[in-house]
């Protein structure tokens, strides 16, 4: 069981990728905008995150460089959930310290791999 940070601004967003990681077994906490999810990742060292790019305060682009680059907190994945799809958004979001980028609808199997393959 893993404890997972999730920051996404979408409540109907939440819900699906919570229910997700719920059906296999792993703990969640929550944030709604980038900046609140820096200042949990620092405070609750979570063993993942799973970041939005859209949102208010701090895009998760932001989110992602400032966790990538803070010694607190860059030892922990980040995957990106987005609806920018574009391969340039991808390339992006891996320069910013990403270690996966996935697009939204996301499918709880390729998810939960996903996962497990950076925390394994």
């Amino acid at each position: 069981m893993l404890r997972i940070l999730v920051i996404d601004d979408s409540p109907t967003e939440m819900h699906i990728i919570t229910k997700m990681l719920k059906n296999h077994g792993h703990q969640f906490i929550t944030a709604e905008d980038g900046g609140e999810g820096v200042d949990l990742a620092k405070r609750e060292k979570p063993d993942l995150i799973l970041m939005d790019v859209v949102m208010p305060v701090l895009n998760g682009f932001k989110a992602t460089r400032t966790l990538s680059k803070d010694p607190e907190t860059k030892d922990i994945p980040v995957i990106i959930l987005s609806n920018k799809s574009m391969p340039t958004d991808k390339l992006w979001g891996e320069k910013q310290g990403a270690k996966d980028y996935l697009f939204k609808p996301v499918e709880e199997s390729q998810l939960i791999n996903t996962i497990n393959r950076l925390v394994a």
